[in-house]
């Protein structure tokens, strides 16, 4: 697998801090401190539509954003716009090695990931980008329940094939589907399971998959 192209949204004027914090499921405030976090941007049913980090700039906030799904979140943030004082603009990114991403448990939301998955199955909360302490912000309320609930039952895993897989690919138990590959680097992969299946014998087009360690879960 080629490495990942993104590019960088550029969130600039008076309300960008404000806009954020009630747009992304991570606080904002930390990079007060912090030289950027990890975030997200939900449906109002709690589906990720995008996830990646978000760092200052001179002007405002930079997002990481895969390459095929910016000019989509653009369209989507505008939406949420109003009357706030706030730009937006798709800037020069670059690439990221999938290898680092997989071994890591990071996930990689292209336009084909987009609404999903909720940040749960991702990790997300695992990899710091859910406050549950901030304010209201789109899916807030079903992010939330399934936080405080601990109903999560499906969890992103890292995973060794036999053979290459793709991303799309369906993980079968050996009777039906029970998951879906997020992102593959030739055997390598993460795929979104049941927890309680993740040791048991697992496939993906009759390709055999060995559950491998996340260095967070």
């Amino acid at each position: 697998m080629s490495e990942l192209a993104f590019k960088t949204i550029s969130v600039s004027g008076s309300d960008a801090f404000e806009f954020l914090q009630s747009q992304l499921t991570n606080d904002v405030a930390l990079l007060e401190t912090e030289a950027e976090i990890f975030a997200a941007f939900c449906n109002p049913k709690g589906r990720v539509i995008w996830f990646g980090t978000v760092n200052r700039t001179e002007s405002g906030y930079g997002m990481s954003v895969a390459t095929d799904l910016a000019e989509d979140m653009v369209r989507r943030l505008t939406v949420f716009r109003f009357r706030s004082k706030v730009e937006f603009a798709i800037e020069k990114g670059g690439t990221v090695d999938p290898t680092f991403l997989i071994a890591n448990g990071h996930p990689f939301i292209g336009a084909n990931q987009s609404e999903n998955f909720t940040p749960h199955m991702l990790n997300l909360d695992l990899l710091g980008a859910v406050s549950v302490d901030k304010g209201c912000y789109p899916g807030q309320e079903i992010v939330a329940r399934t936080h405080f609930r601990g109903a999560t039952k499906r969890r992103l895993m890292r995973f060794e094939s036999s053979s290459p897989v793709a991303p799309g690919d369906k993980v079968s138990d050996g009777e039906r589907d029970i998951g879906e590959v997020l992102n593959a680097n030739g055997t390598d992969l993460l795929a979104v399971v049941p927890t309680e299946k993740a040791d048991q014998e697992l496939k993906v087009k009759e390709i055999p998959l060995v559950h491998l360690p996340l260095p967070y879960l």
